[in-house]
């Protein structure tokens, strides 16, 4: 089982503050169309192809892989991104969060399984290593807020 998390203070120093509605509507769009925010290239199809009152499904191509996920959103608070098929399956969530001093903070957690890879096999090693890199999660909350910044400054948000 992987379980991984990583957290970043939404307003550090130095960069133009973004209010916890701004960041909401970045987390929504990223979750229809994670094209804006992936690195070229990385992600090649996203389609919103189901949508209720509680949740929408998607269906992507990302890093040359497709997968269906569920998606609920906490209006404001927290987006689960239920892996349906594809190489994982569980659950990846990013959540706003406020720490004790009440600054706005921007989570990631997730709780994964391989398919069709042996538990805590190398495979499952490798992708744990990933996650946990400088290059993993906490780099994708940071480009996400980048992104966020970039697309109000533009007025697309």
């Amino acid at each position: 089982m992987i379980y991984s998390t990583a957290t970043v203070p939404v307003n550090p120093q130095g960069e133009s503050k973004l209010t916890p509605d701004q960041v909401w509507k970045g987390l929504e769009l990223k979750a229809r169309d994670a094209r804006l925010f992936l690195p070229p290239g990385l992600c090649t199809r996203c389609d919103v192809t189901e949508e209720s009152a509680t949740h929408f499904v998607r269906e992507a191509t990302i890093g040359g892989k497709d997968l269906r996920e569920i998606i609920v959103l906490e209006p404001g608070r927290k987006i689960t991104f239920f892996q349906a098929t594809g190489p994982r399956e569980g659950a990846i969530i990013n959540e706003l969060i406020e720490d004790e001093a009440g600054e706005l903070q921007l989570r990631f957690y997730c709780y994964l399984g391989l398919r069709d890879k042996a538990p805590g096999g190398p495979e499952e090693a490798a992708e744990q290593a990933q996650f946990d890199s400088d290059e993993g999660y906490k780099a994708a909350l940071l480009s996400t807020l980048k992104r966020t910044r970039e697309l109000l400054a533009s007025g697309s948000l």
